[in-house]
Order: structure tokens, then C-alpha cells, then sequence
């Protein structure tokens, strides 16, 4: 009897425990005598095609040929679907699929039905691909949720270049096959952080929301009451109110403050601060007053000028509220997780930033070491080595999440601030004070920090009960 093989990589075969372990595979056809050990004859066959010989390999083609690489490409609402079979053989054709409830479950009988060991590659493209990976998962499928630029870099091997749902999903199950045992199955995210990680991006988007809108009232406070928003410098309250918004919303224009005598303005200001419960302060009512009176506006005191402002101010208050309301709720999710101690006694971090990093870090037990929790922030440091030469500063990779990275600077900008007695800080300054670059030392500082907060929570859940 004769088998038929693909031809492996062998410095990517490894033997344990009588099982191998194949890193890759390269798909050219041979024919081979039916023995279980045929090291001689491999080493005939290699020598010929100029592969290196590998001594005492196990070989068995059922284990080969019955690989079944499953290759979605995700869209919204839909995905095309392709399986394949090492040799380029087809199990299906491309074919559609609709995210709905009978969509998936025929999918997933399809693939239960197929022989052989079958897993699922798909890109992880925002949020388009969560329904399908979640089912496929529940039906315990092996699914891996890959990186886009992955599957982007992995060759064509074609001069023609062709864009099509269905080339896509050919070319993801392509590469199940060839990266077949570096898959990783993926993990499904728990309900708490999976809410929290959706909360934060609210967060995110709401805060840009809310900076959009006070630059916006800020710019017609210019042309009415120039530097109206520089007097208070106080921080938002828990509902979301701002010192500054309100004493526009009750002096919109200069001559609010101007028309009147100075004892007036200032019987008005101290009932103002009283009946706002904000502090008051004779010298800064006197400050206020005197500036006024140098000021010039450009717009007129009038109904539709208050009416511009007061809807800007509007806009302004109600993105504040919702950022605070977001900003209460996360911590108040994020602290039914296992290591919010560990984190919320981390330097630079508080009941802001603290929710924020464990939405996006996640459960840092499904990162196998430190370097793939700083990789997947994109805070690693490139390598850029060739012959003799060997560059000594290269950029942080920046392929992991931006969200991220931003938080990181943010927890490394309040360590700058505050100076505490800590390792990340002291490390970060060190750098600083060698005369390093700004981000330079600030990627350093989040990089050191995240090893930090991998080592420290890791640590912390590996004490705690399983059922925990």
C-alpha cells in the first residue's frame, strides 16, 4: 500500500511523548512505502529535494489528511465560508452565511458532520465577528480569532491580485493549514468585563464627545466673554457640572458682569457661589469685575446670542453627565472582579483609570508570558537587525489596542505629576533624565508597568480559590 504525505518543515517538527508536534507544514506530494518508521527512505527523498533529513519520525497520514481548515471571512451580517484539506483539496466552496440563529446552527452541523479534526480561523475584525464566534464556541469548535494584518501579510503567491469575499475566505483557510498548530483557541470573555470593555468604549467616545463640545462653547464664549472659561479651574462633580460652564450659563456676555457696579457683582457672585454650593471668594470677584471692564465682544448682547450659548451649554452639560454617570458605573462593575485590589493599589492608578485598564488588559491569565501582554498593547520594542548591523533605537511596534496605549499614557503622565516612591516611575525618570526622547521614555515607563501589572495580578489570582 501507498500513502500520500505532505512534506514537513522538519526544523519545525518536534517528538514528545510519542506525538508530534508540527509547526508547519510544506504541501509537496510524494509517495512512500506503508512502514510506520522510514527514516532511510525519508532521508533518500530529502536529499534529493534539498530538504534537511529529520532521523526518527513517526508518520501517519490520517493525521495529515484529515485536517479540515474552516476560513471565514466576517462581514456585517453575513460571512462566506470556505473549507479546505491539505493538497488544495476541497471539502466546500465558498458559501454564505447569515448571522442569524438558523444561519449559524447549519454551519455548525456542517462542520460537526465533516471527519476528521476541524478548526476555525477568522479575522478580528470590530465587532461584526462576536455573534458567530460566540455560537461557535458554545458548540465547542476549535475558533481563533486572528489579527487582520496576519491574514493581510500571508502570501498570495500569485501575481494577480484579487479582492473578493470568496478569495478571502480561501486565503484564511489557507493559512489555518499552514499555521494549523500556532492557533490559539479562543477564549470567551465573562459577562463583567465583557460589559465593562463595551462601558469603556462608551467612555472613550463620550469624552471626545464632551471635549468637542466645550471647545465649541469656548469658541463663542470668545466673541462674547473672552477667557470666561480660564477664571475656574475646578474638576467636574460626580453629576457632571463644571464651575466655569455655569458661570457662563449665568454671565454669557461681558456686559452680564460690566453694566454693574462692583459691590453689585459681587452680592451677585457670592449669592450665585452659594446657591451653586461652590466657594467664594471676594479677591476673585474683584479679579473677574476688572477683567471685564477691559474686555471687548464682538457679539452683541442680545436673545440670539444668549440662545447660542445656552444651547452649547446644554450640549456641554449633558455630555459631562454621561461621562461621570459611565465613570461611576465602570468602577462600580470593574470592582466585582478578582483583581481589582491589585490594581486600584497600583501607583498612577485611580477609580478612573484603574476600570479602564482591567476593560482593556482583560483576564491577563490568557497572556502565557509578560512580552505578550506589552505586544498586545503595542508598547514592545521593535528589532531591526541584519549582518552587522543592528539598529540600537526602534519604534514600539503600535500593532496592539490604541485604547490601550492611551490609558497607559495616562496613568504614566499622573506618575510624572506625582513623583511617587515606585519602580515604574523611578525607571521612567531615569530615562528622562539620560536625555531620552518624550515618548521614548513614555512607552519605556508603559511598557515596565505592564510587566509590572501582569507579574502582580497574575500572582494575586493564582492565591485565590478556583471558584474565584
Amino acid at each position: 500500500s501507498v500513502y500520500r504525505l505532505p512534506f514537513l518543515d522538519f526544523a519545525s517538527v518536534f517528538e514528545t511523548d510519542n506525538q508530534l508536534l508540527i509547526r508547519s507544514v510544506r504541501f509537496m506530494q510524494v509517495e512512500l512505502p506503508s512502514v510506520r518508521s522510514c527514516h532511510t527512505t525519508v532521508d533518500g527523498i530529502m536529499s534529493k529535494t534539498g530538504l534537511y533529513p529529520l532521523h526518527n519520525l513517526i508518520l501517519r497520514s490520517d493525521k495529515f489528511m484529515n485536517m479540515n481548515a474552516v476560513g471565514i471571512d466576517v462581514s456585517k451580517g453575513k460571512s462566506m465560508v470556505a473549507i479546505l484539506r491539505p493538497y488544495g483539496e476541497i471539502i466546500s466552496k465558498p458559501f454564505e452565511v447569515k448571522h442569524t440563529v438558523s444561519g449559524i446552527r447549519s454551519l455548525i452541523e456542517q462542520i460537526q458532520s465533516i471527519d476528521g479534526e476541524s478548526r476555525i480561523v477568522m479575522e478580528h475584525t470590530g465587532r461584526y465577528y462576536e455573534p458567530l464566534v460566540r455560537e461557535l464556541s458554545k458548540a465547542d469548535l476549535f475558533v481563533s480569532a486572528i489579527n487582520p494584518k496576519l491574514i493581510k501579510d500571508f502570501g498570495d503567491n500569485s501575481l494577480r491580485k484579487v479582492k473578493s469575499d470568496k478569495a478571502d475566505a480561501v486565503k484564511i483557510a489557507r493559512y489555518t493549514l499552514d499555521s494549523w498548530t500556532e492557533l490559539r483557541q479562543y477564549s470567551l470573555m465573562d459577562e463583567i468585563r465583557n460589559q465593562l470593555k463595551n462601558m469603556n468604549r462608551q467612555f472613550d467616545f463620550y469624552m471626545k464627545h464632551k471635549t468637542a463640545m466645550k471647545n465649541n462653547l469656548i469658541s463663542i464664549l470668545d466673541q462674547t466673554y473672552p477667557g470666561a472659561n480660564t477664571y475656574f479651574d475646578s474638576p467636574a462633580r460626580e453629576d457632571g457640572s463644571q464651575k466655569w460652564v455655569d458661570f457662563a450659563t449665568t454671565y454669557w456676555h461681558v456686559d452680564c458682569v460690566r453694566k454693574m457696579s462692583l459691590n453689585a457683582f459681587t452680592d451677585l457672585y457670592q449669592k450665585w457661589c452659594c446657591r451653586r454650593k461652590y466657594n467664594f471668594s471676594k479677591a476673585k470677584a474683584e479679579e473677574i469685575y476688572g477683567a471685564a471692564k477691559e474686555l471687548i465682544p464682538v457679539l452683541p448682547k442680545d436673545n440670539f446670542t444668549k440662545c447660542i450659548i445656552k444651547q452649547a451649554v446644554a450640549q456641554v452639560n449633558a455630555a459631562s453627565q454621561t461621562v461621570e454617570r459611565l465613570r461611576a458605573l465602570m468602577n462600580e462593575t470593574a470592582s466585582k472582579l478578582p483583581e481589582y485590589p491589585v490594581v486600584m493599589a497600583m501607583k498612577g492608578v485611580g477609580p478612573s483609570l484603574g476600570p479602564q485598564l482591567m476593560a482593556e488588559i482583560g483576564d491577563v491569565t490568557r497572556f502565557t508570558h509578560k512580552g505578550a501582554v506589552t505586544a498586545f498593547a503595542g508598547v514592545d520594542p521593535g528589532v531591526n537587525d541584519s549582518g552587522d548591523y543592528s539598529q540600537k533605537s526602534v519604534h514600539a511596534s503600535k500593532h496592539g489596542s490604541p485604547v490601550l496605549r492611551k490609558t497607559l499614557f495616562q496613568v504614566m503622565d499622573i506618575l510624572i505629576k506625582t513623583k511617587p516612591d515606585d519602580a515604574v516611575y523611578l525607571f521612567m525618570n531615569k530615562k528622562r533624565t539620560e536625555g531620552k526622547p518624550y515618548y521614548v521614555y513614555m512607552t519605556a515607563g508603559a511598557n515596565k508597568f505592564l510587566r509590572v501589572y501582569y507579574g502582580k495580578v497574575k500572582e494575586y489570582l493564582s492565591t485565590l480559590p478556583q471558584s474565584n
